[in-house]
């Protein structure tokens, strides 16, 4: 069975709430977490998000620590990052291992 697309992205909105400021997590990471390995849906939910300020997708970056896309441009999603205390050099999160949350599932 397929699931709606908005129903995907309601679940890894639901998922992302739960990332606190001061951390992170991976696209990868959302998709394991639902049980499922499409971490490219999971960029399109997050490129889909319309509430920038309830649901913090600026948290959500690729595995190899590079930050990625963001609505605002990848300059505001740094920015935002180390304003919540997240250290970001070149584009890239310093430290990963010491920011990186994972679900628990």
């Amino acid at each position: 069975m397929v699931m709606p697309k908005s129903n995907f992205n309601e679940r890894c909105y639901k998922l992302l709430k739960l990332v606190p400021e001061g951390k992170v997590t991976t696209y990868s990471e959302i998709a394991k977490a639902l049980n499922s390995k499409a971490c490219r849906a999971v960029g399109s939910a997050m490129a889909r998000n319309s509430n920038l300020l309830v649901i913090p997708c600026h948290r959500v970056i690729r595995s190899d620590g590079y930050i990625g896309n963001y609505a605002l441009g990848a300059d505001k999603k740094a920015e935002l990052l180390i304003k919540e205390g997240v250290a970001v050099s070149n584009g890239k999160v310093k430290d990963l291992g010491k920011v990186l949350y994972r679900f628990d599932t």
